[in-house]
């Protein structure tokens, strides 16, 4: 992991196209801004871990169906 020091108004970019810059800071909070092409997904992480979630447990409970139907063809 890189770890990087900013102040507020400060950015970082990403692949050449993603800026996060660091627009406030309130106490253990910092407020970030992410300009980045529409095409690329930005999500927070527990948003994402929960979405990860959705998709494995759909995945495995839909598996047993698919297969059956197959076996029953």
């Amino acid at each position: 992991m890189l770890a990087l020091s900013r102040k507020m108004n400060q950015s970082i970019i990403i692949n050449d196209n993603i800026e996060v810059t660091v627009l406030e800071i309130k106490g253990d909070q910092i407020k970030i801004g992410i300009e980045a092409p529409k095409s690329v997904p930005i999500y927070r992480k527990e948003i994402y871990t929960q979405i990860q979630d959705s998709n494995k447990e759909a995945a495995n409970t839909a598996a047993p169906d698919v297969l059956s139907r197959i076996m029953n063809s």
